[in-house]
């Protein structure tokens, strides 16, 4: 990553991502999303700047989905919920599963109603779903 991943701030609910996921954040150029597979991590670029990760694991044909991190200039402007959205959307169409254990995911999952089918069916109770 391009920035010092120290310098990040892990997110832990969806109150610390307050922008709209499908919009580029104001001002700025459309987020990049990067799968570093070696690392573990897909990033999330703006403006040619690493601005969040989201750390991940597989097992199979699932994908567990660990942390979210986001650096503090790009807090607020829904480049994590971008980098879920994306990140889920590529899950699905390449057939896999996720597992959820990071709570912004989480939280964001179950906002987002329409990534259920993206869910593993063995972990579909993740610590921020009520009911599923």
């Amino acid at each position: 990553m391009a920035n010092n991943a120290e310098d990040m701030i892990a997110l832990t609910n969806a109150e610390q991502d307050w922008g709209a996921s499908n919009l580029p954040p104001a001002g700025q150029e459309d987020l990049i999303i990067t799968n570093n597979s070696a690392g573990g991590i897909y990033e999330a670029t703006v403006g040619g700047r690493t601005a969040a990760g989201l750390v991940y694991s597989t097992a199979g044909n699932r994908v567990i989905l660990s942390a979210t991190s986001v650096f503090p200039e790009f807090r607020g402007k829904g480049v994590a919920s971008r980098l879920l959205g994306g990140v889920l959307d590529e899950l699905r169409g390449q057939g896999k599963t996720v597992a959820v254990t990071c709570p912004f995911a989480a939280a964001f999952v179950d906002a987002h109603p329409e990534y259920a089918d993206v869910l593993d069916p063995t972990f579909r109770s993740h610590p921020g779903q009520r009911g599923h």
